[in-house]
């Protein structure tokens, strides 16, 4: 029976199940957002004054909590005065889901608050060069050493107690030594995101290589390979589909460590665009700007998957 349990969880779901599940991954948390948002008994905490009535500290178009919206209707209505209006609506810090649909559009189409700023398009254009950019680097480095790590025990001992100790420190911490060495401009940051993925790199991509199959590895010393010609010829191509995997993994690590890395040095990048406008109180255009970055990443991690599909046809269930 347990066994027979097992295969049904094992199945494998229909193409059109497969993309209905997913399209619900998306829908329930936007239908949960519009729910907060359009339902006023779920939660707006807060009272959009639409008429101030006989209490001037109400400004029109301001928000207050309810109950200090009710004390103050309240108290006008037993002073004989005319009491404030409103409207029930939530903190300002959350928009409602066509507020950001329509700022997804005006973020590339309004110009800056500030003449001298960047657009939308430039901002975001120029965290992705940064993003690409240290990942290269941190991969450049990384792959190599994670491979020979997971291949070599003398290796292995000799370099990851190290990667161990550091993959610990806050990639932020080293900001400030950054700026000194490097200046305050991109470098800089490319290398907060480089600490930030490289040294997680080669621990994942160690493990990932030790995973390769003992039995192959032991049928080409049996077929007269030396251990140089097994590191290339059976465990480079059997760990390479995986690998290729952990990398789209680390890949999105990068991003999470790009919002930080743009607080140092200059100002540039989606993180000014955030910040600009969260000081403006511009929330729809902060919201549009983190569902952008989530879609760029969304989008690239697909186009990988679809690619290591065709880089990798003799290993099955890679996606």
């Amino acid at each position: 029976m347990g066994a027979v349990n097992m295969g049904y969880v094992a199945k494998e779901l229909s193409k059109k199940n497969k993309l209905m599940f997913s399209f619900g991954s998306f829908l329930i948390p936007i239908l949960i957002w519009c729910a907060v948002s359009y339902l006023p008994f779920i939660w707006h905490p807060q009272v959009q004054i639409t008429d101030s009535g006989s209490t001037p500290y109400l400004q029109v178009g301001s928000r207050v909590d309810k109950n200090v919206f009710y004390s103050e209707a309240q108290n006008a209505i037993n002073q004989h005065s005319a009491p404030p209006q409103g409207i029930l609506v939530n903190p300002i810090y959350l928009p409602a889901p066509h507020e950001v649909a329509k700022a997804l559009v005006t973020a590339f189409t309004k110009a800056p608050e500030q003449p001298d700023a960047p657009w939308f398009h430039q901002s975001l254009w120029h965290s992705i060069k940064l993003v690409f950019t240290a990942f290269f680097i941190s991969s450049i480095v990384g792959i190599p050493l994670g491979i020979l790590c997971g291949f070599s025990q003398k290796i292995s001992l000799l370099t990851e107690p190290f990667v161990e100790f550091f993959r610990y420190l806050p990639a932020p911490a080293f900001g400030a030594l950054a700026v000194a060495i490097l200046g305050i401009n991109d470098a800089p940051k490319i290398s907060i995101i480089v600490i930030g993925t490289l040294f997680q790199q080669i621990l994942i991509i160690a493990n990932t290589t030790r995973m390769v199959d003992r039995g192959l590895i032991e049928a080409g010393y049996t077929l007269g390979t030396n251990k140089l010609k097994s590191l290339f010829h059976v465990v480079i191509p059997s760990a390479l589909p995986d690998i290729y995997r952990d990398l789209r993994v680390l890949l999105g690590w990068a991003w999470t460590y790009l919002i930080v890395s743009e607080l140092i040095g200059t100002t540039s990048g989606i993180t000014w665009f955030i910040t600009q406008q969260a000081r403006y109180q511009n929330f729809d255009n902060v919201y549009a700007a983190i569902l952008i970055i989530g879609l760029i990443g969304l989008v690239c991690d697909w186009v990988l998957m679809k690619l290591g599909t065709h880089m990798f046809t003799w290993k099955a269930g890679v996606k």
